[in-house]
């Protein structure tokens, strides 16, 4: 597979993950290595770097562009759930950055013949991992059509998801939809011509993201990823993550709000009594988006969002807390 990538928003993730100030860091997709070569080249001579992907072809291509900085990584092929797993087999207690870029990559969508492009006549697999067994051809021609409209109207977010499903299950009696380009012009024909006019987006757009959510387990890969992640951060530890839909960053932007305010107490207690203490500290109060010059160079980025956390120092923390108690009793 040839890969051309251009990382989103690199400036920005170098700004936050700041790898010259640690040792250990993480990339759990590693999608065209574009971020993982930014972080290497700024990490300590003595630095660890752990890269994870779940497409093996991703795997193939690190090995290739990070050669120079053999010896300080380490690849592993998988999902990102998997970095609890990675860090226990390298016996590293805990990372300092952890980046996380989701979605689909360039070199997934142009070159992967997997049907992740309604623009290619491909076969409508999906799978970023060529292990899992569930397809995209096996959702479009299998499902029950309300549940394809509401899968489609899930993690599409599809306004037409029932005419949509409804258009593709008339089609299947007759054939076997097997190729992206025949569900593009399926989704095509479903959603009224009046309404595409005006929309910025390929009517087919929503209903492939859709799919490809369904058939990698996105949501809930990275709603385990977000709920055993902090154990797995050290003490001033900053996480990224990059997203590109908004089911996604709501998540991302929930977590973190969790971990940031975990006090349960009702608002008018006049003080806390469930001793919940912050494990996070949100660095982004509003996600990061990239500038409008790297959108004009890469048009990819265009709807990326940007969020970071950093891990709280539980002494640091503890020292700051007796120190305000300390000022409210003088």
């Amino acid at each position: 597979m040839s890969f051309h990538h251009v990382p989103v928003m690199t400036r920005e993730v170098l700004h936050y993950l700041k790898p010259g100030q640690g040792r250990v860091f993480a990339d759990c997709t590693l999608g065209g290595s574009g971020h993982a070569t930014a972080l290497l080249k700024s990490l300590p001579s003595d630095g660890l770097f752990i890269g994870i992907d779940r497409d093996r072809d991703a795997i193939s291509h690190a090995r290739n562009v990070l050669a120079p900085f053999k010896g300080r990584i380490h690849l592993f092929h998988g999902n990102f759930t998997r970095l609890p797993e990675c860090l226990q087999q390298l016996n590293v207690p805990a990372v300092d950055g952890i980046l996380l870029d989701l979605g689909v990559s360039l070199q997934q969508l142009e070159f992967a013949g997997r049907g992740f492009s309604f623009s290619k006549d491909e076969p409508l697999d999906m799978r970023m991992d060529d292990r899992s067994t569930m397809r995209a051809e096996d959702l479009v021609n299998d499902l029950p059509e309300d549940e394809l409209a509401a899968l489609l109207k899930e993690f599409g977010e599809e306004r037409w998801a029932k005419k949509i499903a409804k258009r593709i299950v008339s089609v299947r009696a007759t054939r076997r939809i097997r190729t992206s380009l025949e569900l593009s012009r399926i989704v095509s024909q479903a959603v009224p011509a009046r309404k595409t006019a005006h929309r910025r987006i390929h009517p087919a757009t929503r209903v492939f993201m859709a799919l490809r959510i369904a058939v990698n387990a996105e949501l809930e890969n990275l709603n385990t990823f977000l709920e055993e992640i902090v154990d797995w951060l050290s003490p001033s530890g900053r996480i990224c993550i990059l997203s590109f839909h908004s089911l996604e960053d709501r998540m991302v932007k929930t977590r973190f709000k969790a971990l940031e305010h975990p006090c349960t107490c009702p608002p008018d207690f006049p003080r806390c009594t469930c001793h919940r203490e912050p494990v996070f500290r949100v660095l982004t109060k509003r996600p990061v988006r990239p500038s409008e010059a790297e959108v004009r160079e890469n048009p990819m980025a265009r709807s990326a969002r940007l969020r970071v956390a950093e891990k709280i120092d539980r002494e640091v923390f503890m020292k700051e807390k007796n120190t305000q108690k300390g000022k409210t009793v003088a």
